[in-house]
């Protein structure tokens, strides 16, 4: 695998899910200062368009580095592990269960319109989505098992969305004046 190939070898820095986010935006300032297409503007057309490309796959990496579900996907699928988020919906019974109490609550939130009971569920998934960074930290840089944080990964989507839909749906409902 080529330096180009490996975003972690790209910006130098370890390939680990815990990354110091610092480190990362010191590295693609590196990177960017050395490849930016600005600096060969009076290049050949083709050093122009290699430049324009190094470009592009240091922003692409920067982030793909920069968003821990985007990381940890990208680590397991490094490790030779794919997501398949797609093809592969098997989750646990338990997570099954909480998606649909979710569900369920995001469904009677948006009937009644209430703002606390929103922002409760707003916390409870910010919870989960805490938990399961803290998750895959560990299965992903300590126990190095690459199956586990796949299915992790897969969890951690359906969360993002569910926040999301959170978010939009709290632009959406005015609070209450008490």
């Amino acid at each position: 695998m080529s330096i180009q190939d490996d975003f972690f070898k790209l910006f130098g820095l370890p390939a680990r899910f815990t990354l110091d986010s610092a480190a990362l935006d010191d590295a693609y300032k590196r990177v960017q200062s050395q490849v930016h297409p600005d600096r060969f503007a009076a290049a050949t057309a083709a050093e122009r368009r290699v430049a324009m490309q190094w470009a592009a796959r240091a922003n692409e990496a920067f982030r793909t580095l920069r968003s821990p579900l985007r990381r940890a996907a990208y680590l397991c699928e490094l490790g030779g592990t794919p997501i398949d988020a797609e093809s592969n919906t098997a989750m646990p019974a338990a997570f099954l269960g909480q998606q649909m109490q979710w569900r369920e609550e995001l469904d009677d939130v948006r009937e009644a319109g209430d703002p606390a009971r929103l922002q409760s569920l707003i916390g409870e998934v910010d919870n989960a989505h805490a938990a399961a960074l803290q998750e895959l930290e560990t299965t992903l840089d300590r126990a190095q098992d690459r199956d586990a944080a796949a299915a992790l990964v897969r969890q951690l989507m359906f969360i993002e969305k569910m926040r999301s839909e959170l978010d939009a749906l709290a632009d959406a409902t005015p609070a209450r004046a008490g």
